[in-house]
């Protein structure tokens, strides 16, 4: 965080100062919540949570380094006592962000989000020092934590915002005001929660309805292959750029392929220049991603050649999500288990099915979550969609909704021991134990709650260890 010192803080957050001797005193350290990423400088955010009490570690944070804590209540030790810790925790964010000198990208969507954040980060950061949001921390916590990571030394700000309602992206963009806004797609992720598809597209639009306008340099990066993301720039005031294989797209891939280990390859066009790029990471899916991180960059003055360059070097920044492992035995453990609905699921699944030409494939997999009145119909066409695209074996591991992928499998063709449903992670796991055999592929997918990671590291310890067993 820039630095400020404990007085200019309690400003602006409109708290109290207790057992503060010096309040000029400077935070020049890391704003945390978990006690155990502080260091010397830091401020410690202490939220009372559902089994763990921040304020409790008053005294072991102050002598790990803690200048204070921002708090709810006095501790005892040096702190800001606020009424609201999280409104607080904003004010502040808001406040650093509009000192800073850094331009602020935001971006949202059913699908993606966390994997285009990673590679505009990563592509941005050739160009200019970045911070970006770690992991799917993209809520009203994780996102002012992450603003207040930002240096004086920082040029680009790269922000992942989710929403599980109306007005919960309104209000992240009034703590940090982006100048460049994002939206990717419009699917089914939530939908359970938001009642509708067009009720999700009105909650992310509420991104670039915040843009500022094109005179003051705002821009609106939308996918024009979605027609509900690429209807929004009627919400918007800001210059709109489209990306997409459509040919209206501003910036757009041609030629599209995948190489023989299932990486997409394309042709990038943008309005600077073309340019070829073969990228790492596994899935057709990554295409659209790898666009709009071009189309950000682009706006940013990155040419086609150096877009393209970085695209084909960028890796996987955050766990869980299509992260393959090769066993020694030839064994290949695709783990995409942080979460999973059913765009995210039919992409993996056709990236199973690319990955392992002439190779024997399974896809384990469990529920997807928050789906409302679809969850039925969406479960039974996945574990169609398996069957059509000839993965060898389906298992569904869990309760109701995993029976309802092994019946949709079973009722497109898949009968005798292609398709299983399993009790939980370690019956899958038992399974696999005793017919996995050297050149298989194995994908594991869910929604986060279900936990299947634990199959995937099960899978890949048992390359070395020659054991398979849930951790």
């Amino acid at each position: 965080m820039i630095a400020l010192s404990l007085a200019e803080i309690a400003e602006v957050v409109g708290g109290q100062t207790h057992d503060i001797p010096d309040p000029s005193v400077q935070v020049t350290g890391p704003v945390v919540r978990d006690s155990r990423e502080v260091e010397p400088g830091s401020l410690f955010v202490a939220f009372v949570g559902e089994h763990v009490d921040g304020h409790d570690f008053a005294h072991a944070v102050v002598e790990a380094g803690a200048v204070a804590l921002l708090a709810s209540r006095p501790v005892g030790a040096p702190a800001i006592v606020v009424d609201d810790v999280q409104s607080a925790l904003g004010a502040l964010a808001r406040h650093v962000v509009r000192r800073l000198g850094a331009t602020l990208v935001a971006l949202t969507g059913s699908a993606g989000k966390t994997s285009t954040k990673d590679l505009i980060a990563q592509v941005l950061a050739r160009k200019a020092p970045t911070v970006f949001t770690p992991g799917s921390f993209n809520n009203e916590i994780g996102l002012p934590l992450t603003a207040l990571s930002a240096t004086a030394e920082t040029r680009f700000l790269v922000l992942e915002m989710g929403a599980r309602g109306i007005g919960h992206i309104r209000y992240l963009t009034d703590l940090t005001p982006p100048q460049i806004g994002l939206v990717l797609n419009v699917g089914t992720a939530h939908i359970g929660e938001f009642g509708g598809r067009e009720q999700i597209a009105q909650a992310k639009g509420e991104l670039v309805e915040a843009l500022p306008s094109v005179e003051d340099g705002g821009v609106a990066v939308l996918n024009a292959d979605d027609p509900l993301v690429r209807a929004m720039a009627s919400r918007t005031k800001a210059k709109v750029i489209l990306f997409g294989e459509s040919g209206e797209a501003d910036v757009r891939a041609e030629n599209v392929r995948l190489t023989d280990s299932g990486q997409p390859a394309f042709s990038l066009h943008t309005p600077s220049g073309c340019s070829e790029v073969t990228m790492r990471l596994y899935g057709e899916h990554h295409v659209s991603n790898a666009l709009a991180a071009a189309a950000v960059a682009h706006e940013l003055g990155m040419s086609a050649d150096e877009i393209a360059t970085a695209l084909s070097e960028a890796g996987s920044l955050s766990r869980w999500r299509m992260e393959v492992t090769e066993r020694p035995d030839g064994v290949t453990i695709v783990n995409d288990a942080y979460n999973a609905n059913p765009e995210s699921m039919r992409a993996a699944l056709r990236a199973l099915a690319a990955m392992g030409k002439g190779r024997r494939t399974w896809a384990v997999l469990g529920k997807m979550a928050e789906l409302g009145d679809e969850a039925l119909a969406e479960h039974d066409a996945v574990g169609r969609l398996a069957v059509r695209l000839n993965v060898g074996k389906l298992v569904a591991v869990g309760g109701r909704e995993a029976s309802w992928l092994q019946l949709g499998a079973y009722n497109e063709g898949s009968w005798g021991e292609e398709s299983v449903h399993v009790s939980d992670a370690q019956a899958a796991v038992d399974l696999l134990r005793s017919e996995l055999r050297p050149g298989d592929v194995v994908l594991v997918k869910a929604s986060r709650s279900v936990g299947l990671e634990s199959v995937a590291q099960a899978l890949v310890e048992a390359g070395t260890e020659g054991e398979v067993a849930v951790r």
